[in-house]
Formats: structure tokens, C-alpha cells, sequence
């Protein structure tokens, strides 16, 4: 019985990263680490977000009008979370860091689920974001980088070009208002337990073992002789 492990992200969250990487820690210590399913979740901070534009000032001045506090607080709070970022072995470039609207990222994410290739996708474009200054809402630049994790080109196309996976993303972020999930990273583990924030890795763990722990064995309600069924194997009529 496998453990299913949802994360509500966005690629334009630099906590959701740093989250990434703390529970990347803490499944490597976790014993049943193999029997975890991780399935990342859409959320997209502002569903309003223009397309990428150079024209929309630096990270630290779009963060001062978004928390209404001057440069230098904002700088400050950039200064804190790359440091931050750093313990976690990433190199987070803010200098580079472009805006944009995440909605056809997320779909791709849901293509490259189906092809077992989402966690992968997720960690180049959180990379492509945070380090290289890719810009999130180019179809050009995003068609790169999900083909370099190895999903079809033409399956990236036909999504770029059509509305494929719209109704898969909205279903996340409704799933995620029924829950209550107003910021991101948010952790749900086995549908019971969840982890709000970038939380160190020993709680992560802390929170995989309880559930593992806790997991509800089959209940049997009738003894299996109670009532006519089909046994498995090749035991005749």
C-alpha cells in the first residue's frame, strides 16, 4: 500500500523550492521512502499575472508594492530567503528572476504526469525560474525545457496550442479552496494529514512516519465464506 503525498505549488514560489528540496530531505530518510507516491498540485499565486515582461521591474520592487513596505525591506527579505535557499544547496538568483503567468506551466506539469515524468519537470522549471531566469509564461522557453526532461515534443505542442488540461489545473486549485489552502507549499500526506509551508525536513519526516503509522489496514466486514466469490488462479468452474 503506497503513501500519497500531494504538494500544492507554484513555479514562481521561491518557498515552494526551498519546501521542495526540505522534503526531498526528508523522504530520503524515510524508510518506506519507496512506497511513496508524490503527486505536485497546481496553485498559481496570481491568477491574474500577466505574460513575463521585462518591463515590470525588479524582484525587490515587485515584492515592496506587493507587501506595501519599502526597498529596503523588501531587499532584506530577498537577502533572508537567499541565504535561506543557499542551506538548501540553491543558488537562487533574484537579479534574473522574471514574472509571469504560471497557468501553462501547470498544464504541462499534468502532461508530464502522465508520462511519470512530473517531478522532474517541476524541479527544471523551479530551476529554470529561480537560477537562470527563464521566463514562466513563454511558450518557446517552456516547450525547452519540458522536452529536456523527455516529454514528447509534439505532446508539448498540442498542449501549448490548445486548452489541454485547463479543466485538470482549476480541479487542483478547487481542491485546494476545499481545503483551505491560501499559501504554498502545502503538504497533503494520505489525504489526512497536512503540512503548511516550507517546513525543516525533521518535521516533514516526523509527519510521513504518524502517517505511515496510521494507516487504516482493510477492514473486512463479512468473512469471506459468507457470501459466493470468484477466487483467483486457475482453480476450474
Amino acid at each position: 500500500m503506497s503513501l500519497k503525498v500531494e504538494i500544492w505549488s507554484d513555479v514562481v514560489c521561491p518557498w515552494c523550492y526551498i519546501g521542495k528540496r526540505r522534503f526531498e530531505a526528508a523522504l530520503a530518510r524515510f524508510e518506506h521512502r519507496d512506497d511513496v507516491e508524490l503527486v505536485w498540485r497546481s496553485f498559481e499565486l496570481d491568477v491574474s499575472a500577466p505574460p513575463s515582461s521585462d518591463e515590470q521591474g525588479s524582484f525587490a520592487e515587485r515584492l515592496a508594492s506587493k507587501y506595501g513596505c519599502s526597498l529596503a525591506q523588501a531587499q532584506e527579505m530577498i537577502d533572508t530567503m537567499t541565504a535561506t535557499a543557499a542551506q538548501e544547496g540553491l543558488d537562487f538568483r533574484f537579479d534574473l528572476a522574471r514574472p509571469g503567468n504560471t497557468f501553462d506551466a501547470h498544464r504541462l506539469l499534468h502532461l508530464a504526469l502522465e508520462h511519470g515524468r512530473q517531478d522532474s519537470l517541476k524541479e527544471r522549471l523551479d530551476a529554470a525560474t529561480f537560477t537562470e531566469g527563464s521566463p514562466v509564461s513563454d511558450h518557446g522557453a517552456l516547450r525547452a525545457l519540458a522536452t529536456q526532461v523527455g516529454l514528447p515534443e509534439a505532446d508539448v505542442d498540442a498542449v501549448l496550442s490548445s486548452g489541454r488540461y485547463s479543466d485538470a489545473v482549476r480541479g487542483d486549485e478547487a481542491q485546494a479552496r476545499e481545503y483551505g489552502i491560501s499559501g504554498v507549499p502545502f503538504f497533503v500526506i494520505d489525504g489526512r494529514y497536512g503540512i503548511s509551508g516550507a517546513q525543516r525536513a525533521d518535521a516533514v519526516l516526523a509527519t510521513l512516519d504518524q502517517a505511515w503509522s496510521e494507516r487504516l489496514p482493510l477492514a473486512v466486514v463479512a468473512r469471506q465464506d459468507s457470501a459466493p466469490s470468484c477466487e483467483g488462479g486457475s482453480r476450474a468452474l
